[in-house]
Parts: structure tokens; sequence; C-alpha cells
């Protein structure tokens, strides 16, 4: 029987690119990776729900430590983050593109927007476009007052907690991913991205505490956020159904919403999460254009344009503001201060969610230049979200003032309503937009589940290829872990375990901002040997020590370069050790 031809066979099996150039881990280290975050959100469970109030007070001291003497540092992060990523776009750094040279996009264009913004802001949004406005009504500081009273800032402070800024910090963390990955090889992790700038003596170990930090991260945030999404679906459900909220009513949902998303994540990006993020981008146009139409339409326009004006004449005042005399004093709690209730908070809610949305958002945009990459994640959504807390917050204070403040009492009585009762005020179809409205908060926390699990697979399992039977698995772990959370303890213990998720983006800033140092340095230092490895990394052909596609799953500092093949042009260069791990 005649032997089967290697060449053959490389021929015609499929090759998955970037090649792996990174470091294989130890199987202690991998055991640890994967043993002890559940082991230790197990614990944090045992701890919160036997003593609720005592990690309720633990949590509110740290977050009082953490507002009190380092709101400084927080907003120090966030123009870091959107000075680097001004920088990728005006530098010739902006022309590299995310797998090599020769690499194409994967995705068009709107299905990409679609999926980065469906994993990044939707479900946040659904939940503050009419709350924050709402709450921030009558008393915000840096915008002056204007003929309306506070409303103005109130609007100008919500573009800016969930637009650039906020888009910058994910954006700096997902191109720290996707270079790493796409372009050097490396596994789509966070260790990677991070510790080739620290001394050799301590990569091995500092890589270990990152991922672990990014995986409890990942689950805490995902099944908190699982509870909310859960109170917030059954609000809206309750607003055309007259169902009643409840434990019950919470188990349902979350089932409901974790068996889609298992689905989703099963079939994978191209076949699940992208298609429902597709139908999210669809049904918000639909809820924006219904609200803007059949709402106080001359109100909106004549808001909206007041509005932009002043977020544009007032981001640099917003940017730096640390709130200097309530520091100088000092604080009794983070309620004492205006930006621990927000902008500290919301900030150190992106740094938190970063590990799976960043992770996402790497995934998904190989082939596109970084140039392209962060005008894409910052200044396109930016857009949509303004435009989105344009017509749906302004509506909102426009209907409170006619309800002499009724959306403002159903705010305070429970942040989730605020949409749905503002939706109701719509004339004519506002009974279908609470319809609309609660479909959206289902799919939207559909995509933001099945993006953490495709990052969380990726940080658990890397450098081999997660199936889609273990993201299924990571779906029913982090629902369960909801589950328990939500049946145990209830609404106050999620939001404890949620606080404390949170007030974990302390630490983990640290680790951002030694990788966007990683990042910088690896770019600065990028020469036309890198550009060779880049391109040895994404080459499609046989692996050059094997003879089989996509084989190069084992570490090689020094690759051989393909044979020549008949008709080919001048064989590679071997790339030089030094380069091997940029």
């Amino acid at each position: 029987m005649k032997k089967s031809d290697p060449s053959a066979t490389a021929a015609t099996e499929p090759v998955t690119v970037p090649r792996f150039r990174g470091r294989n881990l130890p199987a202690l280290d991998r055991a640890v990776i994967t043993v002890l975050p559940p082991l230790l959100i197990i614990a944090v469970l045992v701890v919160v729900t036997l003593d609720p109030g005592g990690a309720a007070e633990a949590i509110a001291t740290a977050r009082t430590f953490v507002t009190g003497n380092f709101t400084w540092l927080f907003i120090l992060y966030s123009l870091v983050a959107v000075a680097v990523c001004v920088w990728l776009v005006f530098s010739r750094i902006g022309k590299v593109r995310l797998g090599g040279p020769d690499a194409r996009p994967e995705h068009g264009k709107f299905a990409w927007y679609s999926m980065l913004f469906a994993c990044g802001q939707g479900i946040g949004l659904i939940f503050w476009s009419v709350a924050e406005p709402i709450l921030l009504r009558d008393d915000n500081p840096v915008v002056p007052a204007g003929q309306d009273g506070a409303a103005e800032g109130a609007m100008v402070w919500s573009y800016f907690h969930w637009g650039f800024t906020a888009w910058a910090m994910y954006c700096v963390v997902a191109v720290c991913l996707a270079y790493s990955h796409h372009n050097l090889g490396k596994t789509l992790t966070f260790r990677e991205a991070t510790v080739d700038i620290l001394p050799k003596w301590s990569q091995r170990g500092a890589g270990v505490v990152v991922e672990l930090l990014a995986i409890i991260a990942t689950v805490l945030g995902l099944a908190t956020s699982f509870g909310f999404a859960a109170m917030q679906f059954s609000s809206g459900l309750s607003s055309f159904t007259g169902i009643s909220p409840s434990s019950g009513v919470w188990l349902l949902v979350i089932l409901g919403l974790g068996g889609l998303t298992a689905v989703s994540a099963f079939f994978g990006i191209n076949k699940g999460m992208k298609r429902i993020s597709e139908l999210n981008s669809v049904l918000s146009i639909v809820l924006l254009v219904a609200v803007f139409v059949f709402g106080p339409t001359i109100f909106l326009i004549s808001n909206i344009t007041q509005t932009f004006g002043s977020f544009f004449a007032n981001f640099a005042a917003m940017s730096f503001w640390t709130d200097a005399g309530t520091a100088g004093q000092g604080i009794s709690t983070w309620q004492d201060s205006w930006n621990g209730w927000w902008t500290v908070f919301i900030w150190c809610w992106v740094i938190a969610f970063s590990p799976f949305v960043a992770g996402f958002i790497a995934r998904i945009s190989r082939g596109r230049t970084i140039r392209e990459f962060v005008i894409g994640v910052t200044v396109v959504p930016s857009l949509i979200v303004m435009a989105w807390i344009g017509v749906i917050g302004s509506a909102a204070l426009h209907y409170d003032d006619a309800s002499e403040r009724g959306i403002s009492a159903a705010v305070a009585a429970d942040t989730s309503s605020g949409l749905f009762v503002m939706l109701e005020s719509v004339p004519v179809i506002g009974s279908l937009l609470l319809v609309v409205a609660t479909v959206l908060v289902a799919t939207y926390y559909v995509t933001s589940l099945d993006s953490g699990a495709h990052a969380l697979a990726e940080f658990v399992s890397a450098p081999r290829r997660a199936g889609p039977v273990f993201r299924v698995v990571l779906v029913a772990s982090i629902a369960a872990v909801a589950v328990t959370l939500l049946t145990l303890g209830g609404t106050a213990v999620v939001d404890t375990v949620q606080t404390g998720t949170i007030i974990g983006a302390f630490p983990f800033s640290f680790v951002i901002l030694l990788m966007i140092a990683n990042l910088v340095r690896r770019l600065l230092t990028r020469t036309p040997d890198t550009v060779r490895l880049e391109r040895e990394v994404n080459d499609p052909s046989p692996d050059p020590d094997t003879g089989v596609p996509g084989s190069g799953t084992v570490e090689r500092t020094a690759p051989v370069p393909p044979a020549r093949r008949p008709g080919a042009g001048p064989a590679r260069e071997p790339v030089p050790e030094a380069l091997a791990r940029p």
C-alpha cells in the first residue's frame, strides 16, 4: 500500500493561523489556573452568603479606601488610554495590520460593529441611558448649569461616562491582546501580552497571577451581571404582562437566557454571536427611531444639538476632574464623593469588564490595521452611544417633567425600571416598544455572556483551542453562580459581589498599565525582522518542521524557513532567536 504524501495532505487540510509562538505552560501552572479560580469563587460565594452584612461592610470599606486615595489614579489611567489611542491613530504605527501584512478582515463592518458594541456596552446602556440622566438632573459638577438647570450637565456626563473615554479604555486593552496574538503568535491571554516587560525570573509567577485575576474577574463580573439582567428582564416582562418579579421568575429567566447563550456559544462566533449581535443592532435602531419619531421630536433635536456642543466644550475639564477639594479634606465613606458614585465607579466597572470585552474584541478584529481598529472601537461606538443617550435620555427628561417627576420616582424605587417607565409614555406605540426593549435586554446579555465565554475559554485552555462543549460548560457554570447568588442571598448579595468585583479593578489597573507599556515597547522596537516574524506566524502553508498545516503548537525560538516550492519566490530568511519572543 502506498504511503500518503504529507504535502498532499497539507494542500487539502484547513490551516489555523496564527501559529503558536508563545510559552507552553508547565503542568503545575496550568493546574493552578484551571483549579484555583473555581475554589476561590466558591469561597467568595460561601463567605458572602453566610455573612452578607459583614461582607458588604468590608467591601464598602475597601471602596472608601480606593475612592478616597486613588481617584487620581483612575483619572490618570483613563487619560493614558485616550492618549495611547490617539498616538496609535496618528502615528506610523497605525499602518500595522493585525495578523500580518497579508491579513484581511474576517467580518464585515456591520457585523464587526454589532459584535463589539454588543459585548462592550449594550446591556449597560439599556440600564443607564435613562437612569443616569434622571439621577444626575439636579446635581452634577463641571458643566455650568444652563437655563434649564443641571439637566444639561446630566446629559453631558452620561455621554462622557459611556462614550469615547470608556471605549478608549476597552480599546487600549484590546489592541494589546490583538497585536500579541495575531502578529506575534502568542496566546490570546493577558499573561502573554504583559509579562515580557518584567524581569525573566518573575515572568512565570506573574503570568499565573495575572491570568487568575482575569479569570476570576470575568466569572464574577458575568455572573453578577447575569443576576441584574434577570432582574431587569423581569421588570420589562412585568411592564406589559403584569407578572410580578420574584425569585422564581428570576430563576426561569436565568435558565432561559443561559440556554439561549449556550446555543449561541456552541455554534460559535459566525453562526451564533454574529447573528444575535446583528439582531441587536436592528432592534436598537428600531427602538431609537421609534422614540425619535413618536416622541417629543423637536425637543430631542434641540436637546441633542445643545448637549453635544456642551460635551465637546467640557470634555477636557471632565476628563481631568478629580474633585480635589473633597480629596484634600478626606472622606469618611465613598458616598461622600461624587466621583465615588459615578466616574470612579464606572471606570472601575470598565476595567473589571476589560478581560472579556477586550479579549473578544481582539479575537474578532484580525485583518484590520491598528488605525482602523482604534477608530472602529472608539469613535464609531462613541457616536452610537451619544445618539442613543441623546434620544433615550432626552425623552426621559421630557416625560419626567411632563409627569411631574414620575420617572424620577420610578428610578428611585427601582433603577432597572427607568427605561420601561419612559417607553410607556411614548404615544401610540409605547406598549410595543416595551416588548422590543425587553427582548433587547435578553439579546444584549446573551451576546455579552457569549463573548465572555469565548474569552474565558481562551484564558483557561490556551494554547489549546477550546471546543464548543467546553464553552457551553462555562456558560452553565456562570449561570449556576448567578442562580446561587440570587436564590441564597437575593439582590443585596448580588450587589455586594458586583461591587467587590469592581473594587478588584484597582489591582488589575496596574496589570493593564504594564500591558500598555509592553505594547508601546513592542511597537517602538518593531523592525523588518519583526515583520518577517509576523509573516511566518501567519503563513498558512504547511508547517516547515512537520509538513502538516497549522501544526505549529510547540514553541520554536528559531523557526526553520519553509522549503522552496517550484515557481516560488526566494525563501524567507530565518527569524533571529532574539525576536522569537518580542
